[in-house]
């Protein structure tokens, strides 16, 4: 009997073979294993550990024996080293190929398998969509991203290049060398083999002048091939699915994988199915969809983040299974696992400067995303100052009349290498004074985020970026991760910003505060308005209302911004008294001619568009009053 176990903290395999008279002794001589690992050697003995040691030799000794893990051949191979980084010092067990592998999984005659599913240069590994129906137990319950460095080797010492007339290697790596094959080696011919050892052994036998082969340097190099060239295909990287008896933990950074059966046609299944996952904010990593080879009947590949035990998941595909498909379970769980980044993150971790419901909703959500996030304020133990050390990127999310003063006294404790992101509702004084006040290798940008805490998630909401000179990698990284989540971003120039920010926030926020003191001086009651609303005048009372029914002083921060939005408001003053003047002489067709006016300069192409959504608009209104 074997207890696999996968130690998330270590990050290390482990396995146990128990002789002993159950199943449930064996449970506890694999979890003594299991806090061995996590709690290190050299940590104190818990009361835990303490107990399992006792139980452990009062039933009698057992025996501890190495976890063995098989993947394709040969030794030295690329899918060798995948599987001995997964589980170091382990025995592997070599097939000559993937059908032959997942075969050894499903009857059990391999516990833990490694096989390539996706690699940078050549995509999906093809075969592997249809394997996956073989497998009816067991779960993907890892990955191993490795560097792929294929070199070029010949069989004969002293041949260059330019000698070689045949290649021998299997397809996978001819296709992730196509471009060098292409520019190289454009009349060569290929010999695809599945076992390239086997392959250089049989043609050395007999004559291996004009031979070469593309492999790993490793494999080559055991084989007594000299080497012609390394790296041939750069930038390129292969994704190794691990499968074992066991679905594994939760992390906290973790992605599902799941396939549906064959499905009936029904129109727009698939936009609904994709749908109940982006309405929850759940990201989609990988989908791509074959017809089943007997049934010819669609079926769908889905790998999303999030573990299948996280509750958000679990809803989405009740859902797709009762109410979208309509067959309870038709989604098969092919397994939960640690999260694979096969895009670079230059980023490790962020710290913040306020510990605000804003902080905190993109702490939560970049935690989501692998970094580690650290929240410093005026009450936390953890001061900015020893933060700052710790941190890539510092982020400044406090109230907007205190963003410069914030600034000029954290700012200057960054280091040529760190970056600081500035979430913050004034560009212009915000963006010069973090230029002045920071070293020239510090990276800077400001993102005003145009929602609130409230908010579920970003996806369609509007994203302000102003970059600066210094925006760079760190910068662009969290760009991107507004980007995945669905912000609509914009970008603008600090005064741009500003100017646009007065007729966005400041101007409609000020009119919302005035018209209800307007109300207020004229004794009109919430019972008054409802009984002499048009449509049209109900959207400002809209505006008023949401301004007063949140937080009074993210409104007052809002309008008390300097700037050019100040500007705005000015004008807008001194446009309202013009046409009040107007209206009171009652200048009906001069009135006239300046909405004409207005019309010219907006375009009836806006106004056509924003007449369109003020009808969806008004189709919803309509039912409430």
């Amino acid at each position: 009997m074997y207890h696999i176990l996968y130690c998330i903290q270590a990050r290390k395999p482990a396995a146990i073979m128990v002789p002993g008279p159950g199943k449930g002794f064996g449970l506890f001589a694999a979890l003594l294993v299991f806090d061995n690992l996590v709690a290190g050697s050299g940590g104190p003995v818990s009361f835990f550990r303490f107990f399992l040691f006792f139980l452990f030799f009062s039933v009698g000794v057992y025996t501890v024996s190495a976890l063995t893990v098989a993947t394709t051949g040969p030794k030295k191979s690329h899918a060798w080293m995948a599987a001995s980084r997964y589980a170091p010092g382990a025995e592997i067990v070599l097939y000559p190929h993937t059908r032959a592998l997942v075969d050894a999984f499903v009857s059990g005659e391999a516990n833990v398998i490694v096989v390539p599913i996706y690699n940078t240069r050549e995509g999906e590994n093809k075969p592997y969509f249809r394997l996956f129906e073989k497998i009816k137990s067991g779960y993907w319950i890892d990955n191993i991203v490795l560097p792929v460095h294929i070199s070029l080797g010949g069989l004969t010492a002293g041949e260059k290049v330019k000698d070689l007339h045949t290649l021998i290697g299997n397809q996978r790596v001819f296709k992730q060398c196509e471009e060098y094959i292409a520019n190289t080696l454009p009349e060569v011919t290929l010999m695809g083999v599945n076992n390239v050892e086997e392959a250089i052994e049989a043609v050395g036998r007999k004559n291996g002048h004009g031979f070469g082969a593309l492999a790993g340097e490793q494999l080559l190099s055991r084989l007594g091939l000299h080497i012609l060239e390394r790296d041939v295909a750069p930038h390129n990287r292969t994704r190794y699915a691990v499968l074992g008896p066991e679905l594994a933990v939760p992390t906290g950074y973790d992605a599902t994988v799941l396939i549906t059966e064959p499905l009936d046609d029904r129109v727009g299944m698939l936009v609904d199915i994709l749908g109940e996952f982006t309405r929850r904010g759940i990201n989609i990593l990988d989908m791509r969809s074959e017809n089943d080879i007997k049934t010819q009947k669609l079926q769908v590949y889905i790998e999303v983040e999030g573990h299948i035990q996280d509750d958000v998941i679990t809803k989405a595909v009740q859902r797709i299974e009762n109410s979208v498909i309509q067959q309870p379970g038709c989604l098969r769980l092919l397994g939960s696992f640690p999260r694979v980044d096969m895009r670079t993150k230059f980023i490790k971790s962020f710290g913040f400067i306020g510990t605000g419901a804003m902080s905190g909703w993109f702490a939560d959500r970049l935690e989501n995303e692998g970094y580690r996030v650290l929240l410093t304020g005026r009450s936390t133990a953890l001061r900015p100052e020893e933060m700052i050390k710790q941190v890539d990127v510092l982020v400044i999310c406090v109230p907007i009349s205190a963003t410069v003063a914030t600034i000029k006294q954290y700012a200057p404790l960054l280091a040529d290498g760190q970056a600081l992101i500035l979430l913050a509702g004034e560009a212009e004084t915000t963006v010069k004074t973090a230029l002045a006040v920071t070293s020239s290798g510090v990276e800077v940008m400001l993102v005003h985020n145009l929602w609130g805490p409230q908010a579920a998630v970003m996806k369609d909401k509007n994203a302000i970026v102003v970059r600066t000179p210094r925006s760079g990698r760190f910068c662009a990284e969290f760009e991107a991760f507004l980007y995945k989540h669905g912000a609509d971003i914009y970008h603008d120039s600090p005064g741009k910003h500003d100017l646009l920010m007065g007729i966005g926030q400041k101007l409609p926020t000020i009119i919302s505060v005035a018209l209800a003191m307007t109300l207020e001086m004229n004794g009109i009651t919430a019972e008054d308005i409802a009984g002499h609303c048009t449509l049209t005048s109900l959207y400002p009372i809209l505006a008023m209302a949401r301004v007063h029914a949140q937080n009074a002083r993210t409104y007052a921060e809002i309008m008390a911004t300097s700037g050019e939005s100040r500007k705005i408001v000015h004008d807008f003053a001194e446009n309202l008294k013009k046409v009040i003047d107007k209206a009171d002489a009652s200048e009906i067709r001069e009135l006239a001619r300046l909405i004409d006016c207005n019309v010219e300069h907006l375009s009836r192409d806006f106004i056509q568009a924003r007449m369109e959504q003020a009808k969806a608009v008004d189709e919803v209104l309509g039912r409430m009053i």
